[in-house]
């Protein structure tokens, strides 16, 4: 009696999902913010913004450098609807504080800020072209007294944070050479401050908002000395 053939069922996987070393290679070191949507933003809010440069470029805690930004932050200084209000370099990232009428006003300053950056630091770095900056920043809106009091105390005290206490040649520095801090005026300790000879501090603009004149000061005081945690928000 002749054997029936007996047809194997073949599954076909006929919708997507998630696989297994599916999809794009992940070509950077790390990755860049999601893109999701951006934080709506108003004119009496403030924003806490990180934007991270490529391994490429090298640190960032070099006067050269420093200069770079420096001349970024001139440009977009210009801007009615954005102001850039305080800053600090790290190696591999840049923290700001940023106020801006909207969303839409966030978005263009920081593209402004970022185009003019890499500009310069490939300029400094005898760069002639490449790309300088992650192409997401990440961004906290910061709508109360204690998150802007957090934000400014990590901003201004983040080199304590990553053990850059000792900036090169500048050792005696309470303050961190590579922020904006020494346009600070609400330190605890109120020191007397010397400009050390030929510094050009970075060129950020005056807060409009209440929340960093005078509203963050309704947490607590900051000290020079901190040592932020974590980053807030």
């Amino acid at each position: 009696m002749a054997k029936r053939s007996v047809q194997t069922e073949t599954v076909l996987n006929t919708h997507g999902g998630k696989r297994k070393n599916a999809g794009r290679v992940q070509t950077k070191a790390r990755r860049s913010e999601a893109h999701r949507r951006r934080e709506a933003i108003t004119p009496a809010e403030c924003a806490h913004v990180v934007v991270r440069v490529e391994r490429v470029v090298g640190g960032l805690r070099r006067w050269k450098c420093y200069r770079a930004i420096n001349r970024a932050l001139r440009v977009v200084a210009t801007r009615a609807a954005f102001r850039i209000v305080h800053a600090s370099i790290q190696r591999t990232h840049v923290h700001l504080l940023v106020e801006a009428d909207d969303a839409g006003a966030l978005a263009s300053g920081m593209q402004g800020f970022q185009i003019s950056a890499a500009r310069q630091l490939n300029r400094e770095l005898g760069r002639e072209r490449g790309g300088v900056f992650v192409d997401r920043y990440h961004a906290t809106v910061i709508r109360s007294p204690v998150p802007c009091r957090n934000a400014l105390n990590y901003i201004l005290n983040n080199w304590r944070k990553h053990q850059e206490q000792h900036v090169r040649g500048r050792e005696h520095w309470i303050l961190d050479g590579f922020s904006s801090a020494i346009r600070f005026a609400g330190w605890r300790e109120k020191p007397v401050w010397r400009m050390p000879e030929g510094y050009d501090p970075l060129a950020v603009s005056a807060p409009a908002t209440w929340l960093v004149r005078a509203g963050w000061a309704k947490a607590a005081p900051i000290s020079m000395y901190a040592t932020p945690a974590r980053r807030p928000g």
